[in-house]
């Protein structure tokens, strides 16, 4: 079995997409994000929000419910890539601080479909990773950069989240743990 993913994972996971994401800056990023609707800026504002909400859940303990607040995180349509790029390093380290602060025994609620389910530090850093490396791809492939993460981390987030209910979910293919782990992570996903 391998060490799970974790907080220094995520730390690396986002190096190698903003490292991409900083590649591709002077590309346009009002084209569509690989197969969404959504531009490649708006897809990045999205990936910002949703890592930020991963360290949210699990800063507000709450064990029943996400929050009742909603703070969500935009720079808006006029961002730019680095104003992009910049902010998902931090909302990545505000996730990292949120786990390495919580007690092993803190337990937050995590997602809530197909229904609420709470879970404890460590897989907080494997939940943010899959918003950050799916959308990250989603932006690359649009801006026509290949991301590559490494295959260790692949390896790791893909054995982390195996038995989640993510990949069991409409539009999702079943997440296979032979082969490339990320051909399979992207496949599981509905990507390519």
């Amino acid at each position: 079995m391998l060490d799970p993913f974790t907080r220094h994972d995520l730390e690396a996971l986002c190096a190698v997409v903003t490292d991409a994401w900083r590649g591709g800056a002077d590309r346009d990023w009002s084209a569509p994000a690989g197969t969404l609707e959504w531009s490649c800026a708006r897809t990045a504002d999205h990936v910002v929000d949703s890592v930020f909400a991963v360290g949210v859940l699990l800063a507000s303990r709450r064990t029943d419910a996400y929050p009742e607040w909603s703070a969500p995180v935009s720079l808006g349509p006029s961002a730019r890539p680095e104003h992009l790029t910049e902010a998902l390093a931090t909302v990545t380290r505000l996730v990292s601080g949120a786990v390495a602060g919580a007690e092993p025994e803190v337990r937050a609620v995590i997602w809530r479909r197909p229904h609420v389910e709470e879970r404890g530090p460590q897989d907080f850093p494997p939940r943010a990773g899959l918003e950050l490396v799916l959308h990250g791809h989603d932006v690359c492939a649009g801006l026509g950069i290949e991301l590559v993460p490494p295959t260790e981390l692949c390896e790791r987030l893909r054995q982390h989240t195996a038995s989640w209910p993510h990949w069991t979910s409409p539009g999702w293919d079943p997440l296979t743990l032979t082969g490339d782990p990320w051909a399979d992570l992207l496949r599981a996903s509905g990507r390519s």
